[in-house]
């Protein structure tokens, strides 16, 4: 009796599992890959696109922002964990050890970026690298092959970019996307599908809404200003 019940409750157990994770597959995961932004956008091609062709993990995120694009692109050309952070949740970041700071200030000396230039996510991992570098409409960040300050793109696993469109002279259309390949395995493909993205979409998105609200305001500012 006590071995059927048992075998009752995981027989039970499996099945929500099953269903959550069915739910998460088919409503929540397509959701959060392509927040905020359009189907044309989620599938346009992208700089830096050909440098992952084959990605096991995609995702697109967007928001428009109401602001030109001259007060979006200094919050972007400065990040970085030594530099103003990524605007995300702090709290989490340095959880995690990261030691972050997230600028509420357009800083001049972070004004500065170019192509092959490092960009820190973690003090104690090796740093990204500007892979491409648009002044004003792109900067994609891939993954560096060693901590030696070998910066090219031959070994490229991933790219990070960030993109900027311009609606009108007011408003401004910020995406954001991951292409990325992992190891094979299933304890892999689960640690991606189950913890990767979804952390990741949490943390991106307050990183656009961060970013968005900082510009929104500098706008405000210049605009009363003039």
């Amino acid at each position: 009796m006590k071995r059927d019940k048992i075998i009752k409750k995981t027989n039970t157990v499996m099945a929500i599992g099953a269903a959550a994770l069915a739910a998460y597959a088919l409503l929540l995961r397509p959701w959060h890959l392509r927040w905020g932004a359009t189907s044309a956008e989620s599938d346009e091609r992208l700089p830096a696109d050909d440098l992952v062709p084959h990605p096991k993990n995609e995702a697109t995120h967007a928001i428009t922002i109401d602001a030109p694009v001259e007060d979006v692109w200094p919050w972007l050309v400065q990040v970085g964990q030594t530099r103003a952070g990524f605007y995300s949740y702090t709290w989490l970041e340095n959880l995690m050890g990261c030691h972050m700071q997230n600028a509420d200030r357009i800083v001049p000396e972070w004004q500065s970026m170019k192509k092959g230039d490092p960009v820190w996510l973690d003090p104690k991992a090796p740093p990204l690298s500007v892979i491409i570098f648009e002044p004003y409409r792109a900067i994609v960040l891939g993954k560096s092959p060693d901590h030696q300050g070998t910066y090219g793109v031959a070994n490229t696993g991933g790219t990070w970019g960030f993109f900027l469109k311009r609606v009108d002279d007011k408003t401004t259309r910020l995406l954001a996307r991951n292409r990325w390949d992992r190891k094979p395995g299933l304890l892999n493909w689960l640690g991606s599908y189950v913890l990767l993205e979804p952390a990741h979409f949490v943390m991106e998105r307050k990183m656009l809404l961060s970013i968005t609200n900082r510009a929104e305001c500098a706008a405000q500012v210049t605009s009363t200003t003039r």
